[in-house]
């Protein structure tokens, strides 16, 4: 099935033709949600809510728009209110992570070759949330203060601390 016809379907809330959306972005989009949490099941619930606000939503897209980057956004706001719901971000979460950058002791638990999603996945959930709105998906400070519900200055100074955390870890796992 072609991508325009997808979307033509998609439009007239065809459910074959939603299956064959998801099938199609379903494995990108469940890697983003994994950006956002370290749990696999929270993620594919993630992933549901997501692709169901797509599909509730799909009349207002508008064709001349990245399909990927628009359900993207769809996917990455749904994690950011679930992590409104369930998640509040404070200078605790940091002891956390002073404790994570000490806990792997040997090559074995994390190889030289590990990749840097796996050292963002161990920063605590409220620094790791704000590195991606950051750094992957490009919002300003004053953008995840308002979609957190945090001040600017929480925003940046749990970005400079990630990205603190984040360099001890890279100095600890790829520069033995």
């Amino acid at each position: 099935m072609e991508l325009d016809e997808i979307i033509e379907g998609c439009y007239e809330n065809s459910r074959k033709h939603q299956e064959a959306l998801y099938n199609l972005y379903a494995a990108k989009m469940l890697g983003v949600c994994l950006t956002y949490t370290k749990d696999r099941d929270l993620a594919q619930d993630i992933l549901h809510d997501g692709f169901f606000k797509v599909f509730k939503k799909f009349h207002q897209y508008d064709a001349s728009w990245s399909l990927q980057g628009w359900i993207r956004r769809i996917i990455v706001n749904t994690a950011i209110d679930h992590f409104r719901k369930t998640n509040r971000i404070s200078p605790m979460d940091f002891q956390e992570a002073v404790y994570l950058v000490g806990s792997y002791n040997n090559a074995s638990e994390i190889s030289k070759t590990a990749d840097l999603s796996m050292l963002i996945n161990m920063l605590p959930t409220g620094a790791r949330t704000i590195f991606n709105l950051y750094t992957i998906e490009g919002y300003k400070h004053n953008e995840i203060a308002k979609m957190l519900s945090i001040s600017e200055g929480t925003s940046k100074s749990q970005l400079s601390k990630a990205k603190s955390v984040l360099r001890e870890l890279v100095t600890k796992y790829y520069e033995r």
